[in-house]
């Protein structure tokens, strides 16, 4: 079992709390990681690339010139593929990049995402994110009491607008709320930090 300890927003020590090991202590699998990252990027891609068959390009409709007699190579028409402003042969056509991948193998990969933040003490765990005032210099006080640098991925609930208000012209954070956890962002941040709450809702969800 393992056992983290919950902080202030001063970067204070308050408690202890075990981690669930079903959760945050399991063998990454990195297969999984790596399937669940590539559903939500190839989910992201517009897919809208599209060029045109000779069906569809205008024009083209005579002989550009007749069949035989004048030296030179037979056309059909101008629209061919091998003329400049003819039709595109094997193109592209708009098409949905997203595919499925069932349950076990998504909570897996989430599970070995967050185990490897464990693994790596990325894990920072608070007793709130509730920030007094929405003002940026306000969240960089608390990346400096907490000690944080890199890419900050804050999980926190509903309570958070405050964090998230005051956080949004850092590049260098994102705040998601607890339902909202994905494999990327866990993976892409260098630092995971979690409420108390976020951490039993997380751990409700996935054992």
């Amino acid at each position: 079992m393992t056992k983290i300890a919950i902080k202030n927003l001063k970067g204070e020590k308050v408690k202890d709390i075990t981690l669930a090991d079903s959760v945050w202590n399991v063998e990454a699998n990195a297969a999984s990681m790596k399937k669940a990252i590539r559903l939500q990027l190839d989910a992201s891609r517009q897919g809208t690339a599209k060029t045109k068959t000779r069906s569809e390009v205008s024009g083209g409709g005579r002989k550009p010139w007749k069949q035989k007699g004048t030296g030179r190579a037979r056309q059909g028409s101008t629209r061919s593929t091998q003329w400049r402003g003819g039709a595109v042969a094997g193109g592209v056509n708009p098409r949905d990049y997203g595919f499925k991948i069932n349950r076990k193998e998504r909570v897996l990969a989430l599970k070995s995402a967050l185990s490897e933040k464990v693994a790596s003490k990325n894990l920072v765990v608070l007793e709130n994110l509730v920030l007094d005032s929405l003002k940026t210099k306000d969240a960089n006080k608390l990346l400096k009491d907490l000690s944080l640098e890199g890419k900050i991925l804050f999980v926190a609930n509903e309570d958070a607008e405050n964090l998230y208000m005051a956080t949004r012209n850092l590049d260098n954070v994102l705040v998601l709320f607890a339902d909202e956890l994905n494999v990327f962002d866990v993976v892409n941040a260098d630092v995971l930090v979690v409420d108390e709450a976020s951490l039993k809702q997380i751990e409700e969800v996935l054992k």
